[in-house]
């Protein structure tokens, strides 16, 4: 029997980060027996519009929207004011035989986002469950249906649903998968249409015509036995922010519904506003309006929704989806739950985050706030050690060569910027910011240079001192 390794302590040092080492499980974090391997997290005390202020009182640009999800900056008057205002009438009830004015009313305006072709909100707590929801709504509504065979799904090579049992089983990032591959019922992983892939000859669109011929070659062998499709619209985020082009969409959709396949839209990091319109998956027609039969079956929504504060997800789907479970028999009804559902609070901080699209212009401001992002990371998209620069929206991204990187980029690069005032954390070897949409001109171009200076001071020293990389490892 072999025993445990103990999990270094910070002695007595009292400090917040010394504290939540000691106390905390802090996720995407690797432990590590040496005590001096282990990087405190940062202590963060407030925030206030983008920025974030440690326990020491210095101020961080959130240049990553914590987590992709703050969209209206720290302590939001509106949501705060809101939020306020619903604590003083119903902070929860169970959604289980009762209802409530917020939840209705944001099942509604999100309906008539999609113009009606989307509906029946069934609410959740996180991204990972909504996936699983859509996959469960699925293969239920194919059991329901009397076609019982249809229960595999397919994944976009690299793509990223979530880190749940179900989710798993759609996700192909190896690093959260493989330790729990034997939980898992695998799907069928299909090129994605990664635009990073082209040919010399080739055009974002080329690959993704090239993308969806490898997908209809294994509906054409498999359809029978497919419930669902999912995909991460336009941009694939735990992939390196791989971007593609709109028109496999359209193609997707043309061939689910050839093939009779359910198609999930996994907009968990991409919706509200990511990419320049509210859905990702607005974007599929280049610009024309998608009518209702061109909407996914399925689409997923979290992060964002709330601008950050609370934790809410939601699967919209089509009114046929939902009929399929209207029957006498318990059997065929959808069982899934959980205590919070449709929370007052969250759905009340996402109604908010809605009247803030609608009174401040978002989307067309957001237009103007994609070409400072853009023109600010110049400096970097000039470097000869960049390639692939890309942007979709408010997602801005490059991947830095790998040779010239050196050992642990992430780690150094996140670390070095977090000096110059900036929370940034590369995947890989891709540089991305998703800031939230409360920035000018001025605070763009101050974000790029402080991100360029940080590539440079980065790549002049590749190859970290040995202590130095054992302790910033991840």
């Amino acid at each position: 029997m072999t025993h445990p390794v103990p999990i270094p302590s910070a002695g007595g040092d009292t400090t917040l980060a010394a504290r939540s080492q000691r106390a905390v499980w802090h996720p995407c974090t690797r432990l590590r027996p040496d005590a001096a391997a282990n990087e405190p997290p940062l202590a963060i005390a407030s925030g206030d519009g983008p920025w974030l202020i440690d326990t020491d009182g210095k101020r961080y640009f959130d240049a990553i929207s914590s987590w992709w999800v703050n969209l209206f900056g720290h302590a939001n008057p509106s949501i705060n004011a809101a939020l306020v205002q619903q604590l003083q009438t119903l902070e929860h009830v169970m959604l289980a035989g009762c209802t409530h004015a917020p939840a209705v009313e944001l099942a509604e305006r999100l309906s008539a986002l999609t113009q009606g072709a989307l509906g029946n909100a069934f609410y959740a707590s996180d991204g990972a469950s909504a996936v699983e929801i859509a996959l469960k709504m699925s293969f239920h509504f194919w059991r329901n249906t009397g076609l019982t065979a249809k229960r595999e799904f397919v994944c976009l090579r690299h793509g990223y649903h979530g880190e749940t049992v179900g989710a798993l089983a759609v996700t192909d990032v190896e690093i959260f998968r493989d330790a729990y591959d034997p939980l898992t019922r695998r799907a069928h992983v299909v090129m994605s249409p990664d635009a990073r892939q082209a040919r010399a000859d080739e055009s974002a669109a080329d690959v993704a015509a090239r993308a969806l011929g490898e997908l209809e070659a294994l509906l054409r062998e498999r359809a029978g036995q497919i419930a669902a499709l999912i995909v991460e619209p336009l941009v694939q985020g735990a992939a390196g922010m791989a971007m593609y082009d709109p028109s496999y969409l359209e193609g997707a959709r043309a061939l689910c519904d050839r093939y009779r396949v359910h198609l999930i839209a996994d907009e968990i990091a991409v919706g509200c506003g990511r990419t320049g319109t509210f859905f990702a998956w607005e974007q599929a027609r280049g610009g024309a309006a998608v009518p209702a039969h061109a909407w996914p079956d399925f689409l997923c929504l979290s992060k964002g929704i709330t601008g950050g504060y609370l934790p809410l997800s939601i699967v919209l789907s089509r009114p046929e989806i939902q009929h399929a479970f209207v029957a006498d028999d318990v059997a065929r009804s959808f069982l899934h739950s959980h205590s919070y559902t449709g929370n007052p609070l969250a759905c009340r901080a996402a109604l908010a985050t809605l009247d803030l699209f609608e009174s401040d212009h978002v989307l067309a401001r957001n237009a103007e706030r994609a070409r400072w992002l853009g023109d600010a990371m110049a400096g970097i998209a000039a470097d000869p050690r960049v390639t692939h620069v890309r942007q979709r929206g408010m997602i801005w991204a490059a991947d830095i060569d790998a040779a010239a990187a050196g050992a642990d980029f992430a780690a150094r690069f996140h670390l070095a910027a977090r000096e110059r005032g900036v929370l940034v954390r590369p995947i890989g070897h891709t540089l991305y910011v998703m800031p939230p949409y409360v920035f000018d001109a001025a605070l763009a171009n101050w974000l790029g240079e402080q991100l360029r200076d940080t590539l440079h001071a980065v790549l002049a020293h590749p190859h970290p001192h040995p202590q130095q990389e054992a302790r910033h490892a991840a």
